[in-house]
Order: structure tokens, then sequence, then C-alpha cells
């Protein structure tokens, strides 16, 4: 159980888990080893997992028809990951998932999810909960990028996951952000140079 305790502890922030249920859960974990560089899921494969991050980071991404690639979303320890699309529908991947550090994941397929939720309440009540919280997360996301400057979403995205810049590449944080690594370069200095 105590590999276990980090992902329990997640699911336990909102169900209450006894005993059975834990062992239910670990049931249809496998945990893996990624090495940096690494691609969980890659475009026109069907996504079959989500992906806990025990130890490590990672980004999703997809590339443009012009060739520039778009960062989706970042995932360091305590953090699930994966192409959402592609696993909920189970349809063929749009995204890269990368490890950007040597890594240490949980994963949980797609069939053992959708097994264990028919088995047991509280698991379909986590993964809604999870599924609630990430679209208003996404929500937030566009309407950030809409309505405010390259220079408010840096600080704002500083503010929220100060160790998330600290650890990913700039050229990754930068088109999360929408902007170039270039641009983003000259607002870190001016910020510098402010404080």
């Amino acid at each position: 159980m105590k590999d276990y305790e980090n992902i329990l502890g997640n699911i336990k922030r909102y169900v209450n888990l006894n005993k059975d249920d834990e062992s239910q859960f670990i049931s249809i974990v496998r945990t893996s080893r990624v090495k940096r560089r690494q691609y969980i899921v890659q475009p026109n494969f069907i996504c079959s997992h989500q992906t806990y991050v025990v130890k490590g980071a990672f980004r999703s991404y997809f590339v443009s028809n012009e060739g520039i690639d778009h960062t989706i979303q970042f995932a360091i320890e305590d953090w699930f990951i994966s192409d959402f699309n592609s696993y909920i529908n189970q349809t063929p991947a749009s995204l890269f998932v990368e490890a950007l550090e040597d890594s240490v994941v949980h994963q949980i397929s797609y069939q053992g999810v959708e097994a264990l939720c028919d088995q047991n309440p509280k698991f379909e009540r986590f993964f809604r909960l999870v599924a609630q919280k990430s679209f208003a997360f996404s929500q937030r996301r566009v309407l950030s990028n809409l309505g405010k400057s390259a220079e408010e979403r840096y600080i704002e995205f500083y503010n929220l996951y100060p160790g998330i810049v600290q650890r990913v590449p700039q050229y990754a944080l930068a088109s999360y952000l929408g902007m170039s690594a270039e641009f983003l370069s000259k607002i870190r200095k001016r910020l510098a140079t402010k404080s």
C-alpha cells in the first residue's frame, strides 16, 4: 500500500475510501518508469490510460499544420495527464504526451476504470468530480488567453504554479502561454528589473 499512498491520498480528497476500496483501486494500477523525452501518448493511437505522476514532469501538446507545437497541459507530482478526448471517447489521439524528466507513473486503463466505476460508486463520483474540475480549469484558461495580455498570463501562471515555471523548459512554457520563447524571455527580463 505504501507505493500507492500518494494516488490514494489524491482520491481521498474527493471521496472516503476504506481498505477494500483501496485494494480494489490498486488492482487496476500499473506502475512504470518513463525516461526523459519518452512519449506515453502519440497521435493516431488510441490513448488507453490515464497517467498519474508519482515523480517527474510531463507535458501534452499538439503540432499544428504549420509545424508549431502548442502545449496543452503540464503535469508534475500528484497530477493526472492524458489525451483525455482520446481516452474518454476511445478514438485516436491528437496529442503527444512527453516526459520532461525521468519519471515514475501510475497508469490506469480505460477498461479498468470503467469496470471499477461499475462496481463501486465512490470511484464514479471521484472521476466525475475530477472531470468537472478539469473542465472548469480549461474554461478559466480559455478566458485568460482571450482576455489577458501575455505578461498578465505569465504572471498569473507564475503565481499559481511557481514550481512548474522552475521545472519546465522555457519553450514549453512559452508554448503553453501562447507566445514565443523569445517574447517570454523579454517578459521575464522586464519583470526581473522591476523587482
